[in-house]
């Protein structure tokens, strides 16, 4: 499926505070040593009380429209990728909007957890096909709100932060040239926060029980990952006709680097062409990607002709992958 829709301009921010392993051994039975081994991780951002989604998602969007040199009036669609809104409605896209003063946009939210970003790469894709020509995607959550940080098993994993990239028209053979979502809905209680829903909406009892929080089987999880990834990233590098040896960066979704590992070396991945930060950053959902996407380009290590494989996964259970070709001149 060849497309001409590119990312013209990526962002992403994070909140002040660092979370450290050392500070996690002073919070709940665990070690430095422990979280490494098993994650790989070796800090997180935590956002402050009075920061939400919107604020990281905002000044994340400030940044990719500057890169992308469209000015915020310019944008038809703001889709913000989140399982942290600031509140169960507005959608936390239309108050981005309002702060942005993007007048002529309009705006929604979209909930994929960690294969968010991917979900709202597919859907600005196909907006801009449909003639909308610059839309915003941002991917953003600040996940230390249903974490239980007396549950070893799940608060060493997540970060907050978010992370957004402007879509737009490109040269032909530039861009998402073959991409594909999925779900398998019998997977939801793998990973899930039970409460504060319509199901069970929150009261004393959802309170004491910490039902609020993140829920997660981490060994089935984990398989469902590692296979995920390399079924995923095979079918779009088959759409495409591309061989993985042809592949210039693989971004996967920063959860775990033993899960980047184990996929990377399914799929004949050589290390140096695995971006990873999941060390300084931990698991920041919808963030990840756009997060790491960010990153390479500001180091400059993304080129004009590179293909970029991009792929997610997370409670749904849900999926994504995308094959950029970096580069492309605005048509």
């Amino acid at each position: 499926m060849i497309s001409d829709v590119g990312i013209l301009g990526l962002g992403k921010a994070v909140p002040n505070r660092i979370l450290t392993n050392a500070d996690l051994e002073a919070m709940v039975d665990t070690s430095d040593e422990w979280i490494t081994t098993r994650t790989g991780i070796k800090q997180r951002y935590i956002a402050d009380p009075e920061i939400a989604a919107s604020d990281l998602g905002y000044e994340a969007a400030l940044q990719a429209l500057a890169a992308a040199g469209v000015k915020a009036d310019e944008l038809d669609l703001i889709i913000a990728a989140t399982t942290t809104p600031d509140m169960p409605f507005p959608a936390t896209a239309c108050i981005i909007q309002d702060r942005l003063k993007a007048k002529g946009a309009a705006a929604f939210d979209l909930a994929a957890a960690c294969s968010g970003f991917i979900y709202g790469l597919e859907v600005g894709r196909t907006m801009v096909k449909a003639g909308y020509q610059r839309v915003l995607v941002i991917g953003v959550d600040v996940i230390s709100r249903l974490i239980d940080y007396s549950d070893r098993s799940t608060c060493v994993l997540f970060g907050d932060g978010a992370g957004a990239a402007v879509l737009g028209p490109v040269e032909t053979g530039y861009g998402i040239i073959a991409s594909e979502i999925g779900a398998d809905g019998s997977g939801a209680g793998l990973l899930h926060v039970p409460a504060g829903g319509s199901r069970m909406p929150a009261q004393l009892e959802t309170i004491e029980n910490k039902s609020h929080y993140v829920k997660m089987s981490g060994s089935e999880v984990f398989k469902f990952a590692v296979r995920v990834i390399c079924d995923s990233s095979n079918r779009v590098l088959e759409k495409a006709g591309t061989a993985c040896s042809e592949v210039s960066w693989f971004v996967p979704h920063q959860a775990n680097v033993r899960i980047i590992k184990a996929a990377a070396d399914r799929l004949n991945i050589d290390r140096e062409r695995i971006y990873v930060n999941v060390d300084r950053y931990g698991n920041t959902s919808a963030a990840s990607i756009p997060i790491a996407l960010t990153e390479l380009d500001e180091a400059g290590q993304l080129k004009s002709g590179d293909l970029v494989l991009l792929v997610g996964f997370g409670a749904g259970l849900t999926w994504g992958s995308a094959l950029v070709r970096w580069g492309g001149m605005i048509l």
